[in-house]
């Protein structure tokens, strides 16, 4: 069934499915052998887990491609796999890539413990806009790499500014897009080239299972599926199954986490001892036109510092009840935590106030219960803190 011209709903209940007719079953099976006998409709006669070619490992991807509206995509055990494939599938010795500064800290680790081993330079780029990004493109560079909005400040890149720009300089254009998910932002449709995601996150949403994501033209997609297959880096057909039995709700958790993100965001903006609040649904937001421009919603992550010493900032998370503390994001449920100690923690202190990671930023990642209950539970912690 072709679903391409079908409602974004649509696409995620049945885009990429895998029915086995002969049984009946309206789920795509989870097929569990390691080996497989030849056959006919397969490049190579043969199916094997490594390769992703699995009908189970395809179903999702091609609900990605559809959500992503790319021609493929590619599902991999990490979200920092999908990004060093993504990465290297461009990038050699001697070869240069320009990058945003604040990246998510597992990004910012790759690019120091990897490239530099592997003999391939980068230039981190503060305030990523196209003029500065492409002030620090070289005749060594292939390609630059953004991330909208980033982690944990969410600030916001013009994707079609960075698309036009690569485009004129021959560069791959690269996004994570995993704060925003294919339902808020479709880089690919702005003239990005590869769309990646952490699925941990949004697109599996329910904070059981690590995978990640690689949607873009098949030309592109085949070195990345190269270096995934190489490395090691494809996700096992259970976790594919619930991936893709998660991507079933995508549009109507985002639609929830959307909501209730903008009505946290806007409790936070009015309360005394926030100092900041970083939400690009905000009017006051830095990135808030172009945010309004290329996204459809504003998602459900946000961060804010506290005008407070950091033991009251800990006394705050320490109080909250329904927010629980801990990595990761994008799940049903309210998840708080400091990048500082999480997500940023293998960065140097000085690295991580340079890109404005302090001791009292939380991030919060806002989940499907009721809004209210949320904003009275983060009251009732700054309250009980003395953050006033």
């Amino acid at each position: 069934m072709d679903t391409s011209r079908m409602g974004e709903h649509t696409r995620c209940v049945r885009a990429g499915e895998r029915l086995d007719r002969a049984v009946g079953g309206v789920t795509t099976p989870i097929h569990t052998a390691a080996a497989y006998m030849a056959a006919a409709d397969v490049e190579g006669a043969y199916r094997y887990p490594r390769y992703g070619n699995i009908p189970t490992q395809e179903a999702p991807a091609e609900k990605i491609a559809a959500l992503e509206g790319a021609q493929a995509a590619l599902v991999t055990a990490s979200g920092m796999a999908a990004i060093s494939a993504a990465l290297l599938s461009v990038l050699g010795a001697g070869d240069h890539v320009v990058l945003q500064a604040d990246l998510y800290g597992g990004t910012h680790r790759f690019l120091l413990a990897e490239l530099t081993r592997l003999g391939i330079g980068f230039t981190l780029v503060p305030e990523a806009d196209p003029a500065r990004l492409e002030a620090a493109v070289t005749p060594r560079t292939r390609a630059v790499y953004v991330e909208t909005p980033s982690n944990p400040l969410l600030r916001v890149v013009d994707l079609e500014g960075v698309a036009a720009m690569a485009q004129r300089r021959g560069l791959v254009s690269m996004v994570d897009n995993t704060f925003a998910s294919p339902i808020n932002q479709k880089p690919l449709a702005l003239g990005i080239d590869l769309s990646l995601h952490s699925g941990t996150k949004y697109l599996n949403g329910h904070s059981d299972l690590n995978c990640g994501a690689v949607a873009g033209s098949r030309a592109l997609l085949a070195p990345v599926r190269e270096r995934a297959v190489n490395f090691g880096g494809t996700l096992n057909t259970y976790d594919c199954f619930l991936l893709e039995r998660g991507m079933k709700t995508l549009a109507l958790r985002m639609a929830k986490h959307n909501d209730n993100a903008m009505a946290v965001a806007q409790f936070l903006a009015a309360r005394p001892g926030v100092a900041a609040v970083h939400y690009p649904g905000l009017p006051g937001h830095p990135g808030h036109d172009i945010a309004r421009r290329q996204m459809r919603g504003f998602g459900g992550m946000l961060s804010f510092t506290l005008a407070c010493p950091p033991a009251a900032a800990r006394e705050f998370v320490d109080g909250l009840e329904l927010a629980l503390e801990a990595v990761s994001l994008g799940g049903v449920e309210t998840l708080v935590c400091f990048p500082a100690v999480t997500s940023h923690a293998k960065m140097s202190r000085q690295d991580r106030l340079a890109v404005g990671v302090t001791d009292t930023l939380v991030r919060l990642s806002v989940g499907c219960e009721d809004a209210a209950d949320i904003i009275a539970d983060l009251g009732r912690a700054l309250d009980a803190a003395g953050i006033a």
